[in-house]
């Protein structure tokens, strides 16, 4: 083949491969909002969107830690004997029907303050609603100065707010609500979503 027609066909495989790759990174271009468009942004996430929370691995008396709108969630996996020792407690926390409505959604309104078919999963904010501290988790069989009664529950060493394992605060204490129940909804056994009361409100 003579010079000629050597560099002919340099130019024509140079002339392929770089088209290839402009082409490949204006492909990469358009896929990157497309990609985006499924991931909220930071600034998405912190106005609300929903987030969604594994809990396959959560064991009975475990807590998982989320954010949604900037705040703490906390999910936890009550025990038999946790749900039924919460009856025992009416006496002693402010408001045990949970009557302040604000607090929660409807389907969250009843002993458990969790969904009917999921009364093991508590989902609360895990901020006071006293000055807006976050409350230290605490098992009833963790060494404790918070009295005989204590069944488990969230404490606010900042000003000495209790609450139970439902999210109900104790009476006598500067907290005046309960925790808040976010609105929440299950995509299945093991996985929720938070930010919305149902799936239809995720789509």
């Amino acid at each position: 083949m003579s010079k000629e027609g050597v560099d002919n066909s340099k130019r024509r495989f140079l002339s392929i491969a770089v088209n290839s790759v402009v082409g490949a990174v204006g492909v990469g271009f358009a896929a990157v909002p497309f990609v985006s468009y499924w991931q909220p942004s930071a600034r998405a996430r912190a106005a609300g969107a929903p987030v969604e929370v594994d809990i396959s691995k959560l064991e009975e008396g475990q807590k998982v830690n989320v954010e949604w709108r900037g705040k703490p969630v906390w999910v936890v996996k009550r025990s038999q004997q946790n749900l039924d020792e919460l009856a025992t407690l009416d006496g002693i926390v402010s408001d045990p029907a949970s009557d302040v409505t604000s607090q929660q959604p409807d389907y969250a309104k009843n002993a458990f303050r969790a969904r009917e078919d999921r009364k093991n999963i508590l989902v609360v904010v895990g901020i006071c609603t006293h000055l807006g501290c976050s409350p230290t988790y605490v098992k009833a069989d963790q060494p404790h100065v918070l009295g005989d009664d204590w069944k488990g529950g969230f404490f606010c060493p900042c000003h000495g707010s209790k609450f139970d394992l439902a999210g109900r605060v104790y009476s006598g204490v500067p907290a005046p609500t309960n925790l808040v129940v976010p609105p929440h909804a299950y995509i299945d056994d093991n996985r929720i979503i938070v930010g919305v009361d149902s799936l239809e409100g995720a789509a």
